[in-house]
């Protein structure tokens, strides 16, 4: 796959120009260079522009204006590519490509069907996506399942551009918070006084109490045999929350079994002593992580005997290095950004560069209800839970409204907003555009009017700038897919999902699709009309042949594909009705 038949077209135009200034003489270019294609702020500017000339000035020793002409006049003849070429100081190149092109991206749509914007960009090498990760001392909340939306949005985009990708949960049931929670649990009523609260903390002790007294739990249990078992309670409440928020996980891995218990910590922690990594010092054990750029030392076991969670994360790390993967990415909450240089520190000390682990920050969710804002705290039980919010606004309203914004950036979610069925809910807004799509399909078929493939379409009809501006963003999805994938962000996705689908109401509130009284049933159920800026006076007066029909139903098919693609790899549905 590539990215975008526009774009590869434009590109290879682009090289050919490049190689006949070579051979003429006309530049010296001893090595070609990476050519980047980006889209100018201006629409007036062109539909492509590239910096070429300017990376060139160097090299070339020559001022990039004048570079930059010596590529224009060799893009001027290719007029079956590009309809215009400009130079712009200090020396960009602007490109507006030929109306045809644009066309044969609506082909390439439907020739690739749900595999378009798939590529193979990362074929051959396989990922390690840790996320999520919340301790099973309680259920979870907001914060979690922002990063559970981004980690799952995120595997589905790096497997969209050919990685191989294991999805992960590390389950930290070792050490102090799960041995709080379990003296939580077994003194409810006196806990601990930086214990556990909340309802959950009663209702484990009362379900201990119950099974106790059922003969299925003996009585006298250990701390450490509450905890296993308080764990296992909790943790089977985190899985059932997941499934319903439809994120899943290839590996649930455990600290206490997968690392303590196989004795994985000692023995990474031997290997590092070996190689001189640790040290002893004031009766703790050092991991000596400023040998790698971290700021200071760290202490892996304390002057009790008792291992830190750096000891644990070590081992942990080592694992995942050992099992073979070309990158780990955990996805951690943005209280954990300064332990991110030590983490580093641990992977180079086992001989891998510090790249071979990346890290995505997820800032916190401010919670509102009507733009008052919903406090929360863990400790004091008050927390509202990814359970209650998924069961008030769904989980594809809660999935797409977590990856609109960056997720190193503050979120405000809005619980009545992701309730209205309006343009001021982004998801309902998106799905409403396919849902609009397949109810112009049901009428078109119930009347007789059919759909054609693009190779039986006259596509001369469609002469309005608003179809190219629909047409344009379409064929940017496949760079955009790449790009998102390789920068890590998923939102990228929800900003342009929003925009494709306010430029597709737009062109249905201004264009006819179907004949009036065709279009008049649809009307009459439109429940984004009331608030929609547009107005369709235009539409009103415009003349509807039966080729610019066919032009434009298969136009909008194309739309709603791609709409379909990428609320797929957000991991949110694409519904028929709404």
């Amino acid at each position: 796959m590539s990215v975008g038949v526009v774009r590869e077209t434009v590109l290879s135009t682009l090289r050919e120009a490049l190689e006949d200034a070579r051979a003429s003489g006309d530049l010296k270019l001893t090595t070609l260079p990476a050519l980047v294609l980006d889209v100018p702020k201006k629409t007036a500017w062109g539909d492509l522009a590239t910096t070429v000339a300017m990376n060139l000035a160097a090299s070339e020793r020559r001022a990039p204006h004048e570079i930059a002409e010596i590529i224009a006049g060799r893009l001027r003849s290719h007029p079956e590519v590009l309809e215009r070429i400009d130079v712009a100081p200090p020396g960009y190149i602007n490109l507006t490509v030929k109306r045809d092109l644009w066309f044969r991206v609506l082909a390439e749509i439907e020739a690739q069907g749900e595999q378009y914007g798939r590529s193979t960009l990362g074929l051959g090498k396989r990922v390690l996506l840790e996320f999520v990760s919340a301790n099973p001392t309680g259920p979870l909340h907001v914060g979690h399942g922002r990063g559970a939306a981004v980690g799952g949005a995120l595997a589905n985009l790096l497997q969209a551009i050919g990685y191989e990708v294991t999805t992960e949960y590390y389950i930290n049931d070792a050490g102090r918070q799960v041995r709080l929670m379990a003296a939580s649990v077994t003194a409810v009523q006196n806990p601990p006084e930086d214990g556990y609260k909340g309802a959950y903390i009663a209702d484990l002790a009362k379900q201990l109490h119950d099974r106790q007294q059922a003969g299925d739990l003996r009585s006298g249990l250990s701390e450490s045999e509450v905890a296993e078992w308080a764990c296992s309670q909790l943790l089977q409440g985190i899985k059932t929350d997941l499934r319903a928020f439809n994120i899943s996980f290839d590996r649930w891995f455990s600290e206490q079994k997968d690392l303590f218990d196989s004795g994985a910590v000692s023995q990474a922690l031997g290997w590092l002593k070996e190689k001189g990594y640790l040290f002893e010092q004031d009766g703790a054990l050092w991991f000596k992580s400023t040998a790698f750029g971290d700021d200071k030392d760290r202490v892996v076991r304390k002057q009790d005997g008792e291992y830190t969670y750096l000891a644990s994360d070590i081992a942990y790390h080592r694992n995942k290095l050992d099992r073979g993967y070309d990158l780990l990415i955990n996805i951690w909450g943005a209280d954990h950004h300064g332990y991110i240089p030590r983490m580093q520190a641990v992977v180079q000390a086992f001989g891998c560069p510090k790249d071979r682990l990346k890290v995505v920050l997820v800032q916190i969710v401010n919670l509102l209800r009507g733009g008052q804002r919903v406090t929360m705290s863990k400790r004091a039980g008050e927390m509202i839970t990814l359970r209650e919010v998924v069961e008030e606004v769904g989980a594809d309203a809660a999935k797409f409204i977590f990856l609109t914004r960056r997720a190193d950036s503050q979120l405000d979610f809005d619980l009545e907003v992701a309730k209205q069925q309006s343009a001021e809910n982004p998801v309902y807004y998106v799905q409403y555009a396919h849902a609009r799509v397949a109810s112009l399909f049901r009428v078109a078929a119930e009347r007789g009017v059919p759909v054609q493939r693009t190779s039986k379409v006259d596509w001369s009809v469609l002469s309005s700038p608003d179809d190219l501006e629909l047409i344009k963003p379409l064929a940017e999805y496949p760079a955009l897919v790449e790009a998102s994938a390789q920068a890590l962000e998923p939102h990228r996705l929800t900003y342009y999902l929003q925009e494709l689908a306010a430029r597709l109401h737009a062109y249905y509130y201004k264009h006819r699709i179907l004949p009036p009284a065709l279009e008049q049933e649809l009307d009459n159920k439109d429940n984004l009309k009331a608030s929609a800026q547009e107005t369709d006076r235009e539409r009103k007066r415009e003349t509807l042949t039966p080729a610019l029909t066919a032009a434009r139903l298969c136009l909008f098919r194309n739309v709603q594909s791609v709409i379909r693609n990428g609320l797929g790899i957000l991991g949110v549905s694409a519904p028929e009705r709404m």
